[in-house]
């Protein structure tokens, strides 16, 4: 009988599953979507839409999935950015939400025309610096991005939380923690916000508010 022939593209399968490099690959990644969405059913995740026109503005809503109590609530419309300001932070965001999703092993993600979807911690933090530049001077936007990528992520998360309690809607701009915000990460003086003493504070309240963890954990079991 004739053995069967072996393939050229089988043939280098087989050789690159025995590999080292094949075995550096981790068992337990699961499955990704957009910058780090579970690829499971109704998770909980943000989602950026970004139009085809150069000129329209970006929006981010969060879609509560499963946790939502009903259908009527189950998507809250957070925050709508001019085209020019989601320009100006989008490079950044995406580098630090690669770098982040890379140290769990998940794919990466780029911003593209239409619908992109965004871990439920991830949104956070991006509703926290498109709320502060969102009606900010252009010129001191860089200095917004720095200041946010100095923040730790339970930071971001805490100044999530805070703000969208009272101003997390798309029509609540110019007031309250919005207000707050765009001056803490605006301007090169900090405020109490980024002061030394209220970092502190910063990771045991963050545990407090809406079941969070003090650690960054895509895929936790039973997360909100």
């Amino acid at each position: 009988m004739t053995k069967p022939r072996t393939t050229r593209a089988a043939a280098a399968l087989n050789a690159s599953a025995g590999s080292p490099a094949a075995a550096r690959v981790p068992a337990d990644v699961r499955p990704t979507l957009g910058f780090g969405v579970p690829a499971t059913s109704d998770p909980h995740h943000f989602k950026v839409i970004v139009p085809r026109s150069n000129t329209a503005p970006v929006q981010v809503s969060e879609y509560l999935g499963l946790q939502a109590l009903s259908d009527e609530h189950s998507v809250i419309d957070r925050a709508v950015l001019d085209r020019a300001r989601w320009t100006a932070i989008r490079a950044e965001v995406q580098r630090a939400f690669n770098a982040r999703l890379s140290t769990h092993n998940l794919k990466p993600s780029a911003w593209k025309a239409g619908d992109n979807l965004v871990d439920r911690l991830l949104g956070k933090e991006l509703c926290v610096l498109m709320w502060a530049v969102e009606h900010m001077e252009m010129e001191k936007i860089p200095v917004a991005v720095r200041n946010w990528l100095a923040l730790r992520p339970e930071e971001r998360w805490w100044l999530f939380g805070m703000t969208a309690m009272s101003t997390g809607g798309i029509g609540d701009g110019d007031k309250g923690w919005r207000l707050a915000l765009r001056h803490a990460l605006g301007d090169v003086a900090q405020s109490e916000l980024l002061s030394p003493r209220a970092r502190r504070g910063l990771v045991a309240r963050d545990s407090a508010i809406a079941g969070e963890r003090p650690t960054l954990d895509l895929f936790s079991d039973g997360a909100a």
